[in-house]
């Protein structure tokens, strides 16, 4: 990103008012665990998870939102209540389900302005779907703003077959990582460049090590096994996670099982997720957990990026362990899946069915995929193509849809340019298999990764991924950092247009509202009026306008 450096410290000094100091480290309070068929609402609240007060957007009040959790060919009902009141937010809102594949919901996705129009304020959405062979780690966040509205959803199998490698998978083996700003999100989205206020474990974190906030804590019982579930919720850094001491066992990325292999330290991108099994067979006491973000200028100092690892039986307090040097670093192209591994198709480069080249630029600060810059457009995707639009010329944004025919192989490789990567991609409605990871020259198309979040890589570097079109509707293809998709880097793959109303189950009757509510919306009922007068008090390096949510 362009200068963050600069921007970063002038965010830090903004309302730095933080609440009291507090020395001692408590018990991580987690929130309730919810089913598939739940109601959840959106609202706002005055939260201090770094130790800094501010107004925040949240599911059910906490942050992270509640865990939400299934078994295996469960269908889900979520109901999402907006019960959003604070005018310097986005007052409406919208949920995506992130790794469900939705095959035959593609309305239930929950990305504005590709699958649905937003809830409007007062407003509520039921998402309908099944997961009939999908288990794993996954999360639920907003696709309208990064203001707070993200939780953890894992999907339990009964016959799991790594069932045996571990004693504990519950609520308190679920670890979520994530970043946190000291000003809304609607102002930030405007910065050419911008870094996070601090980094949460589990919703917990220190701005500054002179504030002794609450870190999160995470109790084992020595001689114990546990499924340590990683989600990376972040709007922008990766984290480079670790415990000191102790070993991790990879056997699980993007909701999808890898032969067990063991590290001592792995980066996890954002909107990525790994299962871990850690052993606790270390002496009672306490070691610290890292989770090391890209931010410039940012240590472990006085517990930041931290949280506890807790034997039952160690004092309560701060942990004096120190292992920061990697021995077994995590290399992405080291996984290979477990289950039916093999990318789809012909081997060899270049022998898909459909092989696309995406490149990515940033001039200024705006992205540009194969020289378009993405613009939400109006009328949702799946609208239009409900509609009746089925060529790439019929459908918006115009040159920023890529229509492909059903059950094709399809090979994309990505190549990125400028300054803000590595840049996370995802692809909406499917796993991929990484036949090339970035920074790898070689290709696997034997038994390479399956996964659904994927590094792009730096300069110089290009990632390959497969995947078959048996997914009719439009899935959108985008940079998981926050703010490089508001800044147009993003592409929707419309697979088999034609086939899409034949497709999809019966759409709901409320889906059918939503665009006409949040259309009818006056600019006080859509919030963060003065969002764009607020960045240029802060810094005049923006985008030289604003643009519509």
């Amino acid at each position: 990103m362009l200068v963050p450096i600069f921007i970063a410290s002038i965010i830090a000094s903004i309302n730095a008012a933080s609440i009291a100091s507090r020395s001692q480290s408590y018990p991580l309070p987690r929130a309730g665990v919810l089913g598939p068929k739940t109601t959840i609402t959106v609202g706002n609240n005055v939260i201090s998870p770094d130790g800094f007060e501010r107004s925040a957007t949240l599911v059910d009040g906490t942050f992270p939102g509640p865990l939400i959790t299934a078994q295996k060919g469960d269908s889900f009902a979520i109901e999402v209540v907006n019960g959003l009141t604070d005018d310097t937010m986005f007052k409406s809102t919208s949920i995506h389900w992130h790794g469900i594949y939705q095959n035959g919901t593609n309305y239930a996705d929950g990305t504005s302005f590709v699958s649905q129009c937003p809830i409007a304020q007062n407003n509520s959405f039921v998402h309908t779907f099944s997961v009939p062979n999908q288990a794993g780690t996954y999360w639920y966040h907003s696709h309208y703003s990064c203001d707070g509205l993200k939780g953890p959803l894992v999907i339990y199998d009964p016959d799991d077959p790594f069932a045996y490698m571990y004693d504990v998978d519950d609520a308190t083996t679920v670890i979520t990582l994530s970043d946190w700003y000291h000003v809304v999100a609607p102002v930030t989205r405007y910065f050419i460049g911008v870094e996070a206020s601090s980094s949460l474990i589990n919703g917990l974190g220190r701005y500054t090590p002179d504030i002794q906030s609450d870190l999160a804590v995470i109790n084992v019982e020595q001689g114990k096994r546990y499924r340590m579930r990683l989600i990376a919720m972040s709007c922008d850094p990766n984290f480079l996670f670790s415990i000191d001491g102790h070993n991790l066992t990879v056997i699980e990325a993007d909701g999808v099982l890898t032969e067990p292999l063991a590290v001592d330290k792995l980066r996890i991108f954002p909107g990525q997720r790994y299962s871990v099994v850690l052993e606790a067979n270390k002496s009672v006491d306490n070691y610290w957990i890292r989770s090391f973000p890209n931010i410039s200028g940012t240590s472990f100092d006085g517990g930041m990026n931290s949280a506890i690892l807790r034997y039952n039986g160690a004092q309560q307090v701060d942990p004096t362990t120190n292992d920061t040097i990697a021995k077994m670093a995590l290399e992405e192209w080291n996984l290979h899946t477990l289950i039916n591994p093999g990318a789809p198709g012909i081997p060899g480069y270049g022998n898909a069915d459909i092989n696309l080249n995406l490149n990515v630029t940033n001039p200024n600060g705006t992205f540009y995929v194969n020289n378009v810059s993405f613009k939400s457009p109006t009328v949702p995707v799946l609208l239009q193509i409900l509609s009746g639009a089925q060529d790439a010329s019929q459908l918006l944004p115009n040159e920023s849809i890529i229509v492909l025919d059903a059950n094709k192989v399809v090979e994309l490789t990505m190549s990125t340019g400028g300054l803000g990567g590595p840049h996370p991609i995802h692809l909406h409605g499917h796993a991929f298999d990484v036949v090339q990871s970035a920074g790898n020259s070689t290709f696997n198309y034997v038994n390479p990764v399956r996964r659904d979040v994927v590094n792009a890589g730096g300069i110089g570097q290009q990632m390959v991924i497969r995947w078959i079109t048996d997914n009719s509707g439009p899935w959108f293809l985008h940079c998981h950092i926050d703010w490089h998709l508001d800044a147009g880097f993003a592409v929707v793959m419309a697979e088999s247009p034609s086939d899409t109303l034949a497709h999809l189950n019966p759409v709901p009757t409320d889906w059918d509202q939503l665009c006409p509510i949040f259309d009818s919306l006056s600019p006080s009922q859509l919030g963060a009026l003065d969002a764009y007068e607020q960045a240029e008090s802060i810094t005049p390096i923006l985008f030289p306008q604003p643009h519509i949510p």
